[in-house]
């Protein structure tokens, strides 16, 4: 079978790194507690008492605004029914709508938000509110959008206080307009591509999506739409910030043969449902796992359809990889907390974000291609489990095939292949301890360690005592650990007789045995 570096090298006809799905929360800086509404209303608004009939007022301004705005324009006014697929009737307006610019359709949801709420509180003749932050019901508007440089978009406006936003663009769907105003002629694959005459154009027109550009479409459109507050109340420093809520970094690689991918794909599901687990969780993400570190670590295999589906979850966030359309390799990381890499949430981090978006795609798709290429001649078998002589004459002792110490050694080893900075004595020792299942000494792991050096599967770092292991050694222990846990360990346990329902392998060697003893019975051979 075709390994994955050969798939990937001459297979491959597209390969594009983008932002793909970006959801921004926006929020207003100085109305977050209940003393700057309390300001928001009196000082700034020159109220006396900061009555929620004030709100109120707002919201219902805010309403007529959009209806107003709705039948000057012509835009559709729709109420979401409970459990509406909103995407789905978005699709079915934006095939009508034929502008290069425009508002498609605003939607009209109740949905919960965080909010204020008032007390009433009277010591004599007066009176005065206490607010504060809970969860109410309120109605929101969704602004579907059909803008010049990014395409479909969204903005949602909660209609009370402290009016929260949410944002939606596709860093995919801004590459396709930029493109299109280059006259740079591309094939369309969902909201990613297939196929573009200038594909390093491409790939630099997505590097270049970034907080400016973001900033500038939500100006724009703040600006244009029906607010909650009016321009003095932003003029006056009542705006809204944008920070990343959600962010989806894409890896796309495009099959010439689709059998191909699909070869590929499956054949990785198989070999990494281990990557889940945390010590091979940290591989992929590049982030230190302890055993106080949140969240769930795990991997899982979801069918679409007839198309799997891996997902490899890290805290909040997760990298996944699906077949798109049958005819690319999509591999994605997304950040559903950028807390989870110890980055703030404001707008101007979103390079750093994808930055680690990125970077975790790549780093996934290196421990495939190794998992994958590990093929080893029959001399490379017999070099790692015969003992051997050094050229300098020095004798190494075998790593017999099977031996639970020489299996915790190669798996243990399987776990730094993507660490450049090599591993020390006693965080080895305590991975092997753990495989082992039993105690593992100093010394124990002094006569492995030179073991292993000397058959040539790990170095050691001058002036230091950090070990690295090597290309060779890599091939070893993923070859030796997915041989004994893909084959091996599955057939010695279905050959155990005790078990309730014996397995077809345990049957057939049963009625092998079975004949073998009647054909010996049948040649008068006494049994030996």
């Amino acid at each position: 079978m075709t390994n994955v570096n050969e798939i990937l090298r001459e297979h491959v006809t597209l390969t594009m790194d983008c932002m793909d799905r970006i959801y921004l929360n926006g929020y207003i800086p100085n109305l977050q507690v209940p003393g700057q509404l309390v300001n928001f209303l009196t000082k700034h608004r020159g109220n006396v008492i900061p009555s929620p009939i004030l709100l109120g007022k707002i919201g219902e301004q805010f309403k007529q605004a959009i209806q107003e705005y709705a039948q000057q324009h012509e835009i559709p006014l729709v109420h979401f029914e409970s459990r509406q697929r909103k995407d789905e009737l978005a699709a079915e307006y934006r095939s009508k709508f034929n502008q290069a610019e425009g508002v498609v359709f605003i939607g009209v949801a109740q949905e919960r938000a965080q909010s204020f709420k008032s007390t009433k509180e009277q010591r004599g003749p007066v009176v005065s509110f206490a607010w504060s932050r809970q969860s109410v019901r309120v109605n929101h508007y969704y602004f579907y959008l059909q803008d010049v440089d990014f395409g479909p978009a969204f903005i949602k406006v909660c209609s009370y206080v402290p009016y929260a936003i949410k944002v939606y663009l596709n860093g995919h769907e801004w590459a396709k307009q930029q493109l299109r105003k280059e006259g740079i002629a591309f094939e369309a694959l969902d909201n990613g591509f297939l196929s573009c005459e200038q594909p390093e154009r491409l790939q630099a027109l997505s590097d270049q999506l970034g907080p400016e550009q973001i900033q500038a479409f939500f100006d724009k459109w703040i600006e244009r739409l029906p607010m909650p507050l009016t321009a003095e109340d932003r003029q006056a420093g009542y705006r809204h910030r944008l920070s990343v809520w959600q962010l989806e970094v894409s890896r796309t690689q495009v099959f010439a043969d689709p059998v191909r991918g699909r070869e590929f794909f499956e054949a990785v599901i198989k070999e990494n449902l281990d990557l889940g687990r945390p010590d091979r969780v940290q591989l992929v993400f590049d982030r230190k796992i302890i055993g106080s570190t949140p969240g769930r670590f795990r991997t899982r295999v979801i069918e679409a359809g007839v198309n799997p589906n891996l997902y490899i979850e890290y805290k909040k966030s997760l990298v996944k990889q699906y077949f798109k359309e049958n005819r690319a390799l999509r591999t994605e990381t997304i950040i559903n907390d950028p807390k989870d890499f110890g980055v703030r949430l404001g707008l101007s981090n979103l390079p750093f974000l994808q930055k680690i978006g990125r970077e975790v795609n790549r780093r996934l798709l290196d421990v495939q291609r190794v998992s994958h290429n590990c093929h080893l001649s029959q001399e490379s078998v017999e070099r790692v489990v015969q003992p051997t002589l050094t050229p300098e004459g020095q004798r190494a002792p075998g790593l017999r095939f099977g031996v639970p110490r020489t299996m915790a050694l190669l798996a243990a080893l399987t776990l730094f292949v993507h660490n450049t900075c090599g591993f020390r004595h006693q965080e080895f020792l305590s991975h092997v301890a753990d495989l082992l299942g039993s105690p593992y000494s100093t010394h124990q792991l002094t006569y492995d360690l030179r073991r292993l050096r000397l058959k040539g599967m790990i170095w050691r770092i001058p002036h230091s005592h950090r070990y690295r292991i090597t290309p060779y050694g890599c091939k070893v222990a993923l070859f030796f650990t997915r041989l004994h846990g893909s084959v091996f360990r599955p057939a010695f346990a279905a050959l155990d007789p005790e078990l309730p329902i014996p397995s077809p392998l345990a049957q057939a060697l049963a009625a092998v045995e079975q004949e073998v003893s009647i054909l010996v019975a049948e040649a008068h051979v006494a049994p030996t």
